[in-house]
């Protein structure tokens, strides 16, 4: 029995210890003394052979050129048009965009997004062309020119007298 009450005295002791509050005495920290630098890693770098710095120079060449091709695409965000977007619909104030579209025969937004600005231009403009030197060698023919086009004229003629 008297090990029971050693037991009650000690859960006492630590109850009361619990109800005190510990106070705390802070300590200033003293500088850290000045240490010297040994240079053992330099050493040891000295002693790579010639055949582990070449396998060294590889791989941080590859890690390079796979670091360099990783470039993030460019996104625009979510279209605020579908792809099946009519574009007599989307483009219904613009006549000449219109006149465009029915051209190059495309409806969607995505058959017109096959095309680029470049052949756009390229396959309105050669029509364009081709009537301007259908009227050239009609006039040639005729012996009249456009205006600063006499060469063409002369040429013409010409090449018709060879035939």
């Amino acid at each position: 029995m008297p090990k029971m009450k050693l037991k009650k005295k000690s859960t006492a002791k630590k109850k009361a210890g619990a109800r005190k509050s510990p106070v705390k005495v802070q300590r200033k920290k003293k500088p850290a003394a000045k240490k010297k630098v040994v240079k053992r890693k330099a050493a040891a770098k000295k002693k790579k052979t010639a055949a582990v710095r070449k396998k060294a120079t590889k791989k941080t060449r590859k890690a390079a050129i796979g670091k360099r091709k990783r470039k993030k695409s460019v996104s625009l965000g979510r279209p605020k048009l579908t792809g099946e977007a009519l574009l007599d619909q989307v483009f219904k104030e613009d006549y000449h965009a219109r006149q465009i579209f029915t051209f190059l025969r495309v409806t969607t937004l995505k058959e017109l997004e096959h095309y680029s600005p470049e052949e756009i231009i390229d396959r309105l403009s050669a029509p364009l062309v081709q009537t301007v030197q259908q009227i050239r060698k009609r006039l040639a023919d005729n012996n009249r020119y456009l205006a600063d086009d006499l060469d063409y004229a002369l040429r013409r003629k010409v090449e018709r007298t060879r035939k």
